[in-house]
């Protein structure tokens, strides 16, 4: 049977997320989004004490990740996390573990059984270029940094938190230049994947550009 896979990478705060689950909602199709892998993962270490920069022991508990997607929310360990792993350090953290290869190898095999039937939308950084190298659409989603900090600016503000413009884009710079250098899977727009630069789009058009890339494929 058919499984076909779109994906949809790009750097943090570019609305990939976003554009990815309304594209799966709109064809029916299951959504992974699998920046909540790795930010449950970093979660879970800091919970069980061990350090971002112990590869041997995060791989290790990323592997027996007890974690679980229903109702649209996350869950570790049989508690809810939603709210939890969207927390910044834990963005921050979640960056971090993804640069270590064991880390990424323990959680490789978790994000392809996500592909079934009748298909597959998945959001990440290397969905393209290392998870589904053969996926049927490929796109690479970004903005520019100035629009991406505004838009965590604004979700921040918006939940009432706290939050400084200025040092949200320079954190935003710092993770690109972190996944664009990391050695394992680097964030790249693979030479097979459409650019949707998202600055100057509302999330309704840019969910439509997908849309209409994956029908006339």
């Amino acid at each position: 049977m058919l499984r076909p896979v779109i994906t949809i990478d790009g750097p943090s705060a570019s609305g990939k997320g976003t554009v990815a689950a309304l594209v799966a909602r709109e064809l029916g199709f299951h959504y992974l989004d699998s920046g909540a892998l790795y930010r449950l993962a970093a979660l879970y270490a800091l919970r069980e004490g061990v350090s971002w920069e112990d590869e041997n022991q995060v791989a290790r508990l990323a592997a027996q990740l007890p974690a679980a997607f229903t109702d649209d929310k996350v869950w570790l360990d049989g508690h809810d996390v939603s709210a939890a792993i969207r927390a910044e350090d834990i963005g921050m953290g979640a960056s971090r573990i993804a640069a270590l290869p064991s880390v990424r190898a323990a959680l490789l095999e978790r994000q392809r059984a996500y592909q079934q039937t009748p298909g597959l939308v998945a959001d990440g950084r290397d969905m393209g270029s290392v998870v589904f190298p053969r996926a049927e659409l490929k796109v690479f989603l970004t903005a520019s940094a100035e629009e991406r900090a505004a838009r965590r600016y604004k979700q921040l503000i918006a939940k009432g938190e706290s939050a400084n413009l200025p040092q949200i884009q320079q954190d935003i710079c710092d993770r690109d230049a972190r996944d664009a250098a990391r050695s394992v899977a680097p964030l790249r727009q693979e030479p097979d994947a459409r650019l949707l630069d998202t600055s100057a789009l509302t999330i309704d058009q840019a969910v439509k550009q997908v849309l209409q890339w994956f029908r006339e494929r």
